[in-house]
């Protein structure tokens, strides 16, 4: 049977879509393990999902003067040697890495052992972790067709990011019976995982604007609920969507969110007409812009800066956009990379074939 051993960690953008490959590969029995750090996200989410999980030390990486980054390269030796144990006991055929710090020391020991290494980058430019172990990897997969310019022609290629198959799957009368609304349109707001206190104020103050036309689903964030606007009529608010999602989705008409690159893909696989308001690069190293411009060069979506962000800006863009929303519809159909998860898989399943 073959056997791929997957890495990657730090948040929950280097996990998700690894989550996404498990379901497809575990359709064809090959035998899967996780190799992560001690305590990130990865764990958690890998023992969830009931992958044989296995830890190594690892170092943050820096791009500022810390006392930890004298410490660090030593957790990382460890963690090589670890990674090299853990990896000649298991024999995978394939290592599969998604970036972030606790991949670093993996992907060196397999380098080592001389395993095959794919390498998927999710944003527009490679991030630290990826830019330090490119060079060892036999094939890099990348999400966005401007990234491939950073990166070696010959071996790299372009396959948008997977995603979760239950998000294409949800039932749009259950979405109704979540929400409780009548039959007007619906945007989605999201502002990420934490919330943004910007993109909830200016939605809150639209509210007696867009209601007329609209429903509003607003994924707020933690603690971010407002009490005063529970049972608002056509506004539905959640700190966070878990098992409901896709049936949320299933109800949306347009969406305005951040723009990580997970996220994107979600909705180019659905196919939601959509707003990108891009974290800032005060809050951020950039890629979220990039990401968003990539996608409205492509057609799929309209970008609004967050400095450019208030009342009247929003309820324009959320008609101009709904009003033209079969145009976006058209770009995102058009598009091969709407199906990245087969794209993703096939070039799995062609370092299997040769081991």
């Amino acid at each position: 049977m073959k056997k791929i051993v997957f890495t990657g960690g730090g948040t929950a953008g280097h996990v998700m879509p690894i989550l996404a490959l498990i379901e497809a590969l575990r359709d064809q029995s090959i035998q899967l393990a996780y190799v992560g750090s001690k305590n990130g996200i990865e764990k958690k989410l890998a023992e969830e999902n009931q992958i044989p999980y296995y830890q190594v030390s690892t170092g943050k990486l820096r791009r500022y003067f810390d006392l930890n980054n004298f410490i660090d390269p030593f957790r990382v030796l460890k963690g090589i040697l670890e990674a090299k144990n853990i990896l000649k006991n298991l024999k995978p055929d394939l290592i599969f890495s998604k970036g972030g710090f606790v991949s670093v020391p993996v992907v060196l020991a397999a380098n080592w052992l001389k395993i095959p290494i794919l390498l998927h980058e999710s944003d527009y430019s490679p991030g630290l972790a990826n830019k330090l172990t490119l060079r060892f990897a036999d094939k890099i997969l990348v999400t966005f067709s401007e990234t491939l310019k950073y990166l070696p022609k010959e071996k790299t290629k372009l396959t948008g990011t997977p995603i979760r198959k239950e998000l294409l799957n949800g039932d749009y009368s259950k979405g109704k019976f979540i929400t409780g609304f009548d039959d007007k349109p619906v945007i989605m707001i999201m502002g990420g995982s934490s919330g943004s206190q910007t993109i909830n104020k200016v939605v809150r103050d639209s509210l007696d604007d867009l209601n007329s036309s609209f429903n509003i689903i607003h994924l707020c964030g933690k603690g971010n609920i407002r009490k005063d606007l529970i049972g608002e009529k056509g506004y539905k608010q959640f700190e966070f969507v878990t098992d409901e999602l896709p049936h949320l989705f299933a109800l949306t008409d347009l969406m305005v969110s951040r723009s990580g690159a997970n996220t994107l893909y979600e909705i180019l696989a659905l196919k939601i007409p959509n707003i990108l308001i891009p974290l800032p690069l005060s809050a951020s190293r950039g890629d979220q812009i990039l990401n968003a411009k990539s996608f409205q060069k492509e057609g799929f979506s309209v970008v609004l800066d967050e400095k450019d962000f208030d009342k009247e800006t929003l309820v324009k863009k959320i008609e101009n956009v709904y009003q033209n929303r079969e145009k976006y519809i058209k770009k995102m159909i058009q598009t091969n990379l709407s199906d990245s998860n087969s794209l993703v898989l096939l070039e799995i399943n062609k370092y299997l074939k040769k081991a």
